[in-house]
């Protein structure tokens, strides 16, 4: 595991907002992580913040540093909302690009994950857990009124497609962090949400340790259609 994740976190970046009008400037909301050629970034749809032109707001790409993070400009080139999955390009650098599997998942699979669970509330430093596919079974989507649900929510519905559970504790900080195989690395999932107990901030007092991940397949479709 030592060689391992020595190998994937030059690859792991921080997602969030860029406001010239804030203190900090820079605002971690989600994980992400190099693809393809290195200059683009996956990470989650619901991860991908809402931009105020008249703050000259940006989406940011935060690369941890050895003593301070380095902020990059980005833009939105895909968005799958059904699949919670973006895309992501940013300029004037490349990282190197995890492996993405073409691997048939199944339960019992021994993975790991990397991300930024807490934000930067300790700095800017990934963090890996390790865990294993424990189900797949079809996403879940609690309904309360289905008269609110969004476009995407409906298509769910109707045409349900499998997640990955893990039985591994991930943060909202975690969201968009590349699920990998421990044997060769390679990207299986991606995470995109956690089961909660209560609210939101039980999320971090009281964790379920019931996360769930996209299978990657769909990644490599909407990289496809940019492509």
């Amino acid at each position: 595991m030592i060689q391992l994740i020595e190998s994937v976190k030059p690859s792991i970046v921080g997602v969030g907002l860029y406001d010239p009008l804030a203190a900090p400037k820079a605002t971690l909301m989600a994980t992400g992580f190099a693809v393809a050629g290195g200059d683009l970034i996956a990470t989650n749809a619901h991860a991908v913040p809402e931009l105020d032109p008249s703050r000259k707001q940006n989406i940011a790409v935060l690369l941890p540093g050895r003593h301070s993070s380095r902020v990059y400009e980005a833009t939105l080139v895909a968005k799958d909302e059904v699949h919670d999955l973006a895309i992501l390009r940013i300029r004037g650098h490349n990282l190197p690009p995890l492996t993405l599997s073409n691997m048939e998942v199944k339960e019992g699979l021994d993975i790991a994950f990397t991300g930024f669970p807490i934000g930067t509330m300790l700095g800017l430093h990934p963090v890996t857990h390790k865990g294993m596919i424990a189900s797949i079974a079809p996403v879940m989507l609690p309904v309360a009124n289905v008269s609110e649900l969004t476009a995407a929510q409906l298509k769910i519905l109707r045409n349900p497609y499998s997640v990955f559970q893990l039985n591994a504790t991930a943060y909202p900080g975690n969201s968009g962090s590349p699920v990998y195989d421990v044997d060769s690395g390679e990207v299986v999932a991606i995470i995109n949400k956690v089961l909660l107990t209560s609210n939101k901030e039980s999320a971090l007092t009281h964790p379920s340790a019931i996360t769930y991940s996209v299978p990657v397949k769909h990644l490599k479709e909407l990289l496809r259609s940019i492509r």
